[in-house]
């Protein structure tokens, strides 16, 4: 009997240890507590830390805000360093870097009309509309580039007018009295005043810039980017819905087209300037950067917001393209060996690589080529009347070896550089390590790209992302009256200038990635950002809403819809990777210098797989 009793206490033990050992494995598969510091240190986001990084952009917000209201109203901008107004620069018409965006029409406060609504400040919403419809006028005689009034202005302009007389109120009761479409008819009025540049060219595309009183100038170059003539549709596509009137979306939707049957023949690349009376490639780099990045941005997203078959054909086949003739590296981002991916820039006519440096807007067209199409998976048809095949859905136009996997790793590249400078440079050489153009004007790519992949993983660690960037902005661009353009990124020298889109952008992103409950975050199936992040609420007033379907998965290698939410997205090896890209030799030990974080605080998540492998057509 006692050999019984010692057999059934040496197989207890054994169990217990089975067990044990079992318990260890779940733990370390979902508490980042044993796990390494990598983990520990970007697993969770407590409630307090995220409060606090709420918080701290809403005081972000408001101090640039109303320094701006107090100091530069009605000028368009606001010079921080100085505590004075900025506007168009009359004394010197050849000025473009201002001239091109000031339209002395008090861009920074149109600009901020849907950003208070995401704050939820109605009171505040309501008196910048009255304060615009009583001060701005568009009868101005200035130069401007067609593409930022149409981005800037009339964006906003349209953004708050749906939001004003919005009566399923999705993001609120934000219903002003006696308000009659003034923002409306003010976004008409400019727009129709940029249409003499559609005026005189032989091929139909448009003229860069245009003079708000007289038209076009005479000597105006003849010379255009692929963006900024093709970057025009979502604002003109609304207007015109809105009016009843299509003469605006057929403008846009005429040059899109004209822009697209002058893609190489070979290559099926765009170039990124071209010349507007012969059509002929004056530039012949293919990127996603500047000068490209919005046209494939907005074929994409006039195709959500309109539903026109022409505007996802082509978006389908550009990245096709992209994909085959632009991306390097690893044919995965989170396994396999090699060196990691990146999009390089090539010449448009045989896709060879024409330089090694990526700049500060790629990567947010990078990421909404993955993003968006995980985000909104939407039903394509195929022009009679069916679904096509497998690759007729909108997920089939995601790269082929994961969609938010490939994410991951162009956020880890740029998060990398900002680590290494605190902010984006421009333009960076990935292969001297080094930035080509060394400034950063407040450029919100990086905290909308944080943003997207939150909401599209609930994964923690972009919310250190989100806070990382948060502190930067505070320690190295806060000045005396808002947050100034960093010069040098090497030096942190200032420049006495605050864009707009720090307004309209930045500090929206970073509030929408910590205010998780946020309106626009309960209804983000029905929101659709503009290139200038103004908000425009999918609705029957513009189309057919399109067909929503569960989100793909998030690689080919998982049944996952994300990675583990206690872990984070990228092991520290291919982290490491980027960190050597941004010119690190190792992980930067300032990379962990976060504060603690208390185990009560540990955000855990059970990922479950809600469809098989199978029904997914995965093996």
């Amino acid at each position: 009997m006692g050999h019984v009793q010692d057999l059934v206490q040496l197989i207890d033990k054994e169990l217990l240890s089975l067990l044990v050992l079992i318990f260890m494995g779940s733990a370390y598969a979902h508490f980042p507590f044993v796990r390494d510091r990598y983990t520990a240190t970007f697993g969770a986001f407590t409630q307090k830390q995220l409060q606090d990084a709420k918080q701290s952009t809403r005081d972000m917000f408001y101090f640039a805000y109303d320094n701006y209201v107090r100091h530069a109203f009605p000028l368009d901008e606001l010079d921080p360093i100085n505590c004075t107004g900025r506007g168009h620069d009359h004394a010197n018409p050849s000025n473009i870097n201002i001239n091109d965006v000031l339209g002395d029409y008090s861009l920074s406060l149109i600009e901020s009309l849907d950003s208070l609504v995401v704050f939820a400040n109605k009171s505040e919403f309501h008196n910048a509309v009255r304060l615009i419809i009583d001060n701005v006028s568009f009868e101005r005689n200035v130069t401007v580039q067609v593409f930022e009034p149409t981005i800037r202005v009339i964006g906003s302009l349209l953004s708050a007018h749906l939001i004003l007389t919005d009566e399923s109120n999705m993001l609120g009761d934000y219903w002003l009295r006696g308000y009659d479409g003034e923002l409306l008819t003010m976004a008409h009025d400019l727009a129709s005043r940029l249409l003499p540049a559609f005026e005189g060219t032989k091929t139909g595309l448009p003229y860069p810039r245009v003079n708000l009183l007289t038209g076009v100038n005479e000597g105006t170059v003849n010379e255009t980017c692929t963006a900024g003539a093709g970057s025009l549709l979502l604002e003109f596509g609304i207007l015109s819905r809105l009016l009843g009137d299509s003469t605006f979306e057929d403008l846009a939707r005429r040059t899109n087209h004209k822009l697209w049957s002058l893609r190489n023949t070979n290559t099926g690349l765009l170039g990124n300037v071209v010349n507007i009376q012969t059509g002929e490639w004056r530039g012949v780099a293919s990127g996603l950067g500047a000068g490209l990045d919005s046209f494939y941005e907005y074929l994409l997203k006039c195709y959500i917001l309109f539903g026109a078959e022409s505007d996802i054909r082509m978006f389908r086949e550009a990245y096709a393209q992209i994909i085959g003739q632009m991306r390097r590296g690893r044919e995965s981002c989170v396994f396999g060996e090699g060196e990691p991916p990146i999009y390089v820039n090539v010449d448009m006519r045989d896709g060879s690589m024409l330089n090694t440096w990526i700049d500060a807007l790629q990567v947010g067209v990078s990421l909404l080529f993955t993003i968006f199409t995980s985000i909104y998976s939407l039903s394509i048809d195929d022009g009679d009347g069916h679904d096509g095949d497998s690759g007729a859905s909108f997920a089939a136009v995601q790269v082929l070896n994961g969609d938010i996997d490939e994410a991951i790793c162009f956020h880890a590249l740029y998060y990398s550089i900002w680590k290494r400078f605190d902010a984006l440079p421009e333009r960076y050489n990935w292969h001297l390590k080094a930035p080509d153009v060394f400034f950063y004007p407040l450029r919100p790519e990086l905290a909308e790209s944080t943003y997207m992949l939150y909401r599209a993983t609930q994964n923690p660690f972009y919310l250190h992302v989100g806070r990382d960037i948060l502190q930067s902005l505070n320690a190295f661009t806060r000045v005396k009256c808002g947050y100034a353009t960093v010069h040098n990124v090497v030096d942190k020298s200032l420049e006495d200038r605050m864009e707009s889109f720090f307004l309209s952008e930045t500090t929206k992103y970073l509030f929408l990635l910590f205010d998780t409950d946020n309106a626009v975050n309960r209804n983000e199936e029905r929101i659709l950002f503009t290139t200038e992040g103004h908000i425009i609420p999918i609705s029957e007033r513009l189309r057919k809403v399109p067909q929503i379907v569960p989100p793909v998965f998030a690689s080919n290698y998982s049944c996952e819809s994300f990675p583990w939410r206690d872990q984070p997205p990228l092991d520290e090896f291919r982290l490491q990777q980027m960190f050597q890209l941004a010119g690190f030799n190792d992980t930067p030990e300032r990379f962990f210098e976060v504060k603690s974080v208390e185990l009560s605080g540990w955000m855990i998540s059970t990922v479950y797989c809600e469809e098989s492998a199978a029904s997914q057509g995965k093996a």
